[in-house]
């Protein structure tokens, strides 16, 4: 009779599977994609490196899972917080206020599964993920200005320009790091106001919209 798993041993192993690609979000987050190294990971999650092997035969296959799990996280968090605004510009300024918000306070770990330099194999993946984000993004726009909330404009143009703004500015190589909370409190409703700005938000209103925004101060996880 061939052996069947458990539910509890595919819990088991589930659970496994995620300790380890936490461990490599850890490592990431904390000094980038290049960090993450077997031994380091295998350290984190509490088990041999041999161990690791048998869910990931390669590093490369780690970073592959890693980039996919962290950014289905990132994109499901924006999704929640934009559904939870009560309209189409509340929920566009709330997804970017809280893109602007994961992005700088988990900088190393945005910054390695959007633009730190991988294998060109790994960086497809990447490219999904910003596809995804930007999609995700241009519809909250187009809603907007559907809505008469925004001026008529190309939301598959402006998505990109306003997710390249953000990440430039709060996590890219030029961008400043050394932030107390309240700095970096202001630094992402900063990013954020230039962002509505950009998308034809008069100030006032830009500012009223952000400041109603829930801003993470936690490292995002």
């Amino acid at each position: 009779m061939p052996y069947r798993r458990t539910e509890n041993v595919i819990r088991r192993l589930a659970a496994r599977e995620q300790a380890i690609l936490d461990g490599a979000a850890a490592l990431a987050a904390e000094n980038g994609m290049g960090a993450v190294q077997i031994a380091g990971v295998a350290e984190r999650a509490g088990i041999a490196a041999g161990t690791v092997y048998r869910y990931f035969p390669s590093k490369a296959d780690l970073v592959a899972a890693l980039i996919e799990s962290a950014g289905e996280r990132e994109l499901a968090a924006l999704r929640e917080a934009a559904d939870r605004a009560p309209g189409p510009l509340s929920a566009l300024a709330a997804w970017i206020t809280t893109f602007a918000a994961r992005a700088f306070h988990a900088r190393h770990l945005v910054w390695a599964i959007t633009g730190e330099p991988v294998e060109p194999d790994l960086d497809r993946l990447r490219r999904d993920f910003r596809h995804a984000l930007t999609a995700d993004l241009a519809a909250r726009i187009q809603s907007a200005v559907a809505g008469r909330h925004l001026p008529e404009q190309d939301a598959n143009l402006a998505a990109p320009a306003i997710l390249g703004a953000l990440m430039e500015g709060l996590i890219g190589p030029l961008a400043v790091t050394s932030f107390d909370e309240a700095a970096a409190r202001d630094a992402v409703q900063n990013a954020a106001l230039l962002a509505l700005r950009a998308l034809g938000v008069v100030d006032a209103r830009a500012r009223g919209l952000v400041a109603q925004c829930a801003v993470p101060v936690q490292q995002a996880s």
